[in-house]
């Protein structure tokens, strides 16, 4: 059964647990490696048998944000941009029109790293490799 079976007629479309766990299987077979969730406290990312699944997996670890910390979010700094750019001064005619000016900022956004690592860097957080311990070190 696909997603759309689960929802009502013009109902909100959003992952279950299932959605999730399947995600998370099909992630780990191609990355072939660990992963770490950072969470939010979304109900479904804390649900009982999403949590069952993963505690039963040694190659999924989960942190979970602090109950409201947008400024440890950079989503919180995508949707920044998106109300500046395609939402600002606009009066929508309907829900598809707001979709349709979402999905035209987000593309504008995913390709503007620039813009992209802004958001990560507004979180005081930042990609880099593993640095290997000192004994490593020859």
């Amino acid at each position: 059964m696909d997603r759309s079976e689960h929802q009502l007629a013009g109902g909100r479309r959003s992952f279950a647990w299932t959605d999730y766990r399947d995600l998370l299987i099909a992630a780990h077979q191609q990355l072939g490696k660990p992963i770490v969730l950072v969470w939010d406290n979304l109900n479904v990312h804390r649900d009982r048998r999403l949590r069952e699944f993963i505690d039963a997996q040694d190659w999924i670890s989960v942190h979970y944000l602090p109950p409201y910390a947008p400024q440890l979010n950079p989503v919180e700094g995508i949707w920044s941009l998106l109300r500046r750019r395609c939402q600002a001064n606009i009066a929508f005619t309907d829900p598809a029109h707001l979709v349709r000016a979402l999905r035209g900022g987000l593309r504008q956004v995913q390709y503007r790293p620039d813009l992209l690592d802004g958001c990560l860097a507004g979180t005081g957080l930042r990609l880099a490799p593993p640095t290997p311990p000192s004994s490593a070190i020859a």
